[in-house]
């Protein structure tokens, strides 16, 4: 359980691979479409990702196999980053721990159970 949570540590990393379940993106597409899915309407309102943590966010997952990073043939020196057959799995593993936060946003914090 400490390996998978060490590797979801920080807070953009599921949402980076679920921007790439979309298909292969470059950077600056795929830092778009990250803030853009973090503000939408009813979202969490989290300030825009900046480059410095997405690149860092980036680097990580693909030091744990969950993103690759390729050269795009088309566009000279232009960079694609696609999701591993790993960060794809991760993503069907998650997806129960994601419906369930969000069934639970929404309620107050006095129905959370109290254990001392």
């Amino acid at each position: 359980m400490n390996d998978a949570v060490s590797i979801l540590r920080g807070q953009w990393t599921i949402s980076v691979l679920a921007a790439l379940a979309l298909g292969e993106m470059p950077y600056k597409e795929l830092l778009t479409a990250v803030n853009t899915a973090e503000h939408r309407p009813g979202g969490s309102g989290r300030a825009p990702l900046s480059d410095r943590v997405f690149t860092d966010t980036l680097k990580r997952a693909q030091g744990h196999s969950l993103i690759d990073k390729l050269s795009d043939p088309q566009r000279s020196g232009v960079s694609v980053y696609e999701l591993t057959p790993k960060g794809r799995a991760l993503l069907r593993a998650v997806r129960p721990l994601v419906e369930w936060a969000q069934e639970y946003e929404d309620q107050d914090d006095h129905d959370a159970v109290r254990v001392d």
